[in-house]
């Protein structure tokens, strides 16, 4: 008779940034310089099943089909142990990740991978954590991540500890029916990763004063959601994305992530806004861009896009649900 093994599927949803999180207080703790609000993204995927096997000798990672070895499984099995340190748990794991969007590419594929492995991983090993320790948890794995154990439109509370830091959501996703039209100009993983990135945050001059200007651009925002008030909130969110690369560009050595098409997108949006068509941009730590708008846009926008030459996807993502458990079983 087989003995059936511990096994959990998780799925999550990344997201956007509206108010970023570029550099840190606390590197190991992923405890930012700055509070955050972003928005879940319906449709894009993470999905992850987690199994504890006692026949494994050490972990094990398949990664959209792929075995793998290299810093991606070292990166896992560093959360798998934080796991087995709050369960007790000394036995390996075998984790089969996949995604329906690219890698790495700027389209925050490590915080729908690190909720969803937060949360496959803690059912699998028995545990049973509330959404906010469940936050703190992703957190540790990837800082993104906290905000994709949430759906809807979420924020991120910087705090200045691991209990203090955690996201949680300001607004469910029917509170504003905003698309995040995204154009995919390059799907490559980007050549340097965020979080060698927010290692060189402080060494860019800009970067005091954009953390502390924080608070002010998240009560814009915050208080635009509130009202739907959008041309308030395509001010906050430009500057704010236009904040972070200027730190990137400034860091010691600079980061670029933008390529020419991403240069040429966002004039385009901008030019698309002055003419009238409600829609802005915002980049994250890559190259492609996420393109905001109400939906009774997002069809024209997404038209205009499409046509555009260099744009190789588009994604149109809706607010989206919090990460959620697809199977809990012994296999």
């Amino acid at each position: 008779m087989s003995t059936r093994l511990p096994c959990a599927t998780a799925v999550s949803c990344p997201n956007i940034a509206l108010i970023k999180y570029w550099g840190s207080q606390d590197t190991e703790r992923n405890i930012p310089a700055n509070g955050s609000i972003s928005i879940t993204l319906a449709g894009l995927e993470t999905t992850t099943t987690v199994t504890f096997d006692p026949d494994l000798a050490t972990d094990r990672l398949i990664l959209n089909g792929a075995p793998r070895s290299d810093s991606s499984l070292t990166r896992v099995s560093g959360h798998l142990d934080r796991v087995r340190r709050l369960s007790g748990l000394t036995t390996h794991a075998e984790v089969i990740s996949g995604n329906n969007f690219p890698l790495g590419a700027g389209i925050a594929s490590s915080a729908s991978a690190f909720a969803s492995l937060t949360l496959a991983a803690t059912q699998a090993a028995g545990l049973e954590l509330s959404p906010r320790d469940l936050s703190r948890q992703a957190r540790l794995g990837s800082g993104s991540a906290c905000r994709s154990v949430f759906g809807g439109y979420v924020e991120w509370h910087a705090g200045d500890s691991h209990e203090t830091s955690f996201a949680e959501t300001i607004f469910p996703p029917e509170h504003w029916s905003l698309v995040d039209v995204v154009a995919v100009v390059n799907r490559e993983p980007k050549p340097v990763s965020s979080s060698t990135g927010h290692g060189l945050a402080p060494t860019s001059p800009i970067q005091t004063g954009r953390v502390a200007d924080a608070p002010r651009r998240l009560d814009g925002c915050r208080q635009a959601l509130l009202e739907r008030d959008f041309d308030r909130l395509a001010a906050i969110v430009e500057l704010d994305s236009n904040l972070m690369h200027a730190v990137m560009l400034t860091s010691d050595p600079p980061l670029l992530y933008w390529s020419p098409s991403t240069i040429m997108l966002m004039q385009e949006v901008v030019a698309w806004r002055k003419a009238g068509l409600g829609v802005c941009y915002t980049v994250d730590a890559g190259p492609n861009v996420h393109c905001l708008c109400e939906g009774s846009n997002a069809p024209e926008i997404a038209r205009r896009l499409r046509a555009m030459e260099g744009v190789l996807d588009l994604y149109e993502c809706r607010p989206g649900p919090p990460a959620r458990l697809m199977e809990t079983s012994a296999r």
